[in-house]
């Protein structure tokens, strides 16, 4: 049986962030389940538990196969011993935390729109590791205008003008112990998922580990 691919969104984000991916592997023929998960009103833990629960009963006893949007790939993390995951691509995940997170989380008003998940990507805690085998797209554009988080985090100095970075998460926030193969691609975090040279990159990753 050929795996679902599931696409997770990042915080505050809906289903369509995913649409341009999720159509290309339609036409692909890939089979696709993507879902808008409340990532601005829980915890990650309980945002993967309601993922899990949607898996269940819309597409269970199916193996899959993960590709994320930033907090899409630490939610999809807690999600890595529930399921038979075949494989991951995460993309752009703040997979150390967020300085970006932990600079937002400053602000009373920031805390309030982005909920609980803010503070956990600010001090990360414990985190499982990403099912396996696995890939992470990272950017490297830094600042830009397609990336509008980018135009205030630009002014706050989170980043050194020597570090590889997205506008939003650097290249070292992304790497973790348990990721097997890494990609650097100059796109920006808020268009990431969209790019096609990242589209382009998950589909032959995708192809390779079907």
């Amino acid at each position: 049986m050929k795996a679902t691919v599931v696409l997770l969104h990042g915080l505050g984000r809906t289903h369509r962030s995913m649409g341009r991916l999720q159509r290309r592997l339609e036409a692909a023929g890939w089979d696709t389940w993507s879902t808008t998960y409340p990532s601005r009103r829980v915890s990650i833990s309980e945002c993967a538990d309601e993922v899990a629960r949607r898996i269940k009963e819309r597409i269970p006893d199916r193996p899959l196969l993960g590709v994320t949007h930033s907090m899409g790939g630490i939610v999809l993390r807690h999600l890595t011993n529930r399921f038979d995951w075949k494989g991951a691509v995460l993309v752009a995940p703040p997979n150390q935390g967020s300085r970006s997170a932990a600079w937002a989380y400053q602000f009373a008003v920031l805390r309030r729109v982005f909920g609980p998940a803010l503070g956990e990507l600010a001090q990360p805690g414990s985190w499982p590791i990403s099912p396996s085998p696995s890939l992470v797209i990272a950017g490297t554009r830094g600042w830009s205008w397609s990336s509008p988080p980018s135009w205030v985090l630009s002014r706050a100095g989170l980043f050194t003008a020597k570090e590889s970075h997205d506008g939003t998460v650097s290249l070292a926030e992304t790497r973790h112990e348990g990721i097997d193969e890494y990609v650097e691609i100059p796109a920006g975090h808020s268009t990431i998922m969209s790019n096609r040279l990242v589209i382009d990159q998950v589909m032959k990753w995708l192809d390779d580990h079907s």
